[in-house]
């Protein structure tokens, strides 16, 4: 195995480290609902599933069915 011939400082490492930062998520708006969500993800709304603004699942037509 490989070993490192001198111990590598704390500053030398995190300099090394500086260009690994967490982004901010985009948030995108619904046209439909107007809630905000991730974009390119499903989000729920009033019992409903949409996704670009149409609706994909609608579980309060389940609640009503049973």
């Amino acid at each position: 195995m490989a070993h490192p011939k001198r111990k590598i400082s704390k500053t030398r490492r995190d300099k090394r480290r500086t260009h690994y930062k967490a982004s901010t998520p985009q948030i995108a708006t619904c046209p439909t609902t107007g809630e905000a969500h991730l974009y390119h993800r499903a989000h729920w709304h009033e019992g409903k599933l949409y996704y670009r603004g149409q609706v994909v699942i609608d579980a309060t037509e389940d609640e009503n069915a049973a």
